[in-house]
């Protein structure tokens, strides 16, 4: 119970910090779900524990959430495994970087680990094109293509080598949308690329690179902060799932609720 308890304050605080530093998003709603589950569990345990053992929908509830919790570390691990199974090779013509939010005008914590894992990639093999890839949300002053691609000047690539791809919304049309341009610079979708996104989303990445018709797309996976790590991995491996199903972020029963879970908080960083 001293473990429990503890497990539950502690997903209370970082529930909290989460609400008070990030947007709002289906994987900070996972883990409010989460922390709501464990804080109920380790305040009424005794009559709950009481309930799944004696009666009839109790204990089929308990082996439920039994079963439901295996699934779910199981997809987790899968995600964690799948970022690193397709490495760049060093021989690819070009590199789309995945955009992933902004703060006002600027790449957010997360996104700019990418850029900096594109950035280290992109200095040791001079001769690859990058596209950022990215369009402007609600709550961002810019599109994420352009602040992405000012990003990389500034650390030091030449703006000869960077393209701002600026109207994609989601990764499919990053995907889709980077091989129209490089198609106008001579990269054509038979030619090696490698994509860059935080390891987590690697393996869609992967699959949605192959929708687009890149034939040979090889993943470069970046970190991930420490305070996101939990959200993006239960969000990813319910994304994942989603994928197998409907394969397409346009069809599928979530597709009329695009952009309800990334609500507008502007008025944050007034």
């Amino acid at each position: 119970m001293i473990v429990l308890r503890l497990l539950a304050a502690a997903l209370v605080a970082y529930s909290v910090m989460l609400a008070m530093t990030s947007n709002f998003n289906a994987g900070n709603l996972l883990v409010w779900l989460l922390t709501t589950g464990v804080a109920v569990f380790a305040v009424w345990h005794d009559p709950l524990c009481r309930w799944f053992e004696t009666t009839t929908v109790g204990r089929i509830s308990f082996w439920v959430l039994v079963v439901v919790g295996v699934v779910y570390l199981v997809l987790v691990g899968f995600v964690a495994v799948s970022g690193y199974t397709n490495p760049a090779t060093g021989q690819e013509r070009a590199m789309i970087v995945l955009g992933a939010g902004l703060r006002r005008d600027k790449p957010s914590l997360l996104l700019r680990y990418r850029l900096d894992k594109a950035y280290e990639y992109a200095k040791e093999h001079p001769d690859l094109i990058l596209v950022t890839s990215g369009g402007q949300g609600r709550d961002e002053w810019v599109p994420e293509g352009q602040a992405m691609r000012d990003y990389l000047i500034e650390k030091g690539l030449s703006p000869d080598r960077v393209i701002a791809e600026c109207k994609s919304t989601s990764t499919e049309e990053n995907f889709l949308f980077s091989k129209q341009i490089l198609a106008r610079y001579g990269v054509t979708a038979s030619d090696p690329i490698v994509y860059v996104t935080n390891a987590f989303h690697c393996y869609r990445g992967g699959r949605y690179a192959e929708m687009a018709g890149f034939e040979t797309a090889h993943a470069l996976p970046a970190g991930i902060p420490l305070r996101s790590i939990l959200p993006c991995y239960l969000r990813e491996a319910l994304a994942v799932v989603y994928y197998w199903l409907f394969r397409s972020s346009r069809t599928g029963f979530l597709h009329p609720f695009v952009g309800l879970l990334s609500l507008n908080k502007k008025f944050f960083y007034k």
